[in-house]
């Protein structure tokens, strides 16, 4: 046990699991899109849906997917900020199968109309879990550095991640890998022990076969 796991995390409160951990999985879902947002709509789940105008979260999604930390102030006005920003949020609540009780399913675009789709659930103490990206498993926690690479399935596509990793003398903490079917669209989510820098990730998204390679630091 950590001291992180007795006091929690540095946050605008009310709810570490409806507010600082919904945070999380905006600023997740953001960075996977690369891009500004411009449009998102949200689905609530379980607890979720039923509280979360009382605990803020609706607020808490619209500020991570802005980029905002659990400890920023403005995460209460962040509704009326994306509406200046002409960000159009929308939310809705539902039913997600075999889902944690604190899941959101973020549908977000850009300007050029690219999406993507996250599924996250805060788990407890701002901690969260992402499951599902672009209708693949993931696992983010986000609690490492995190190396997510969208790609076609292909013999060798692991090895030749795994190399560069290498090279660089990052080691691997965890790594999960998703695939629609052989062949087909897979995703490879990489934890890692250290920081990535740029040149990395560039490094990535020109193997071939690569569709998106994204870095997510921790939050």
């Amino acid at each position: 046990m950590n001291v992180f796991d007795i006091v929690g995390p540095v946050m605008i409160g009310p709810s570490s699991s409806h507010t600082a951990g919904a945070v999380r999985i905006g600023r997740v879902a953001g960075a996977l899109l690369g891009a500004p947002v411009t449009r998102a709509n949200i689905l609530l789940h379980g607890s979720f849906a039923k509280t979360y105008r009382g605990h803020g979260t609706d607020r808490a999604l619209a500020a991570g997917i802005m980029g905002m930390l659990p400890s920023d102030p403005r995460i209460r006005e962040s509704l009326s900020i994306a509406r200046s920003l002409g960000l159009r949020v929308e939310f809705s609540t539902g039913t997600v199968e075999d889902a944690h009780p604190n899941t959101a399913v973020l549908t977000l675009w850009d300007a050029s109309g690219r999406s993507v789709e996250v599924q996250g659930a805060s788990v407890g103490g701002g901690n969260i879990l992402v499951t599902r990206f672009n209708g693949m498993d993931v696992a983010v926690t986000g609690q490492y550095t995190t190396l997510i690479v969208q790609h076609w399935d292909r013999p060798g596509m692991v090895a030749e991640v795994a190399s560069l990793l290498g090279e660089e003398d990052i080691n691997i903490a965890s790594f999960r890998l998703s695939r629609e079917s052989k062949g087909g669209q897979a995703v490879m989510t990489i934890e890692l022990d250290a920081a990535a820098d740029g040149s990395l990730i560039e490094t990535v998204r020109t193997l071939p076969g690569v569709l998106s390679a994204t870095i997510i630091s921790p939050n």
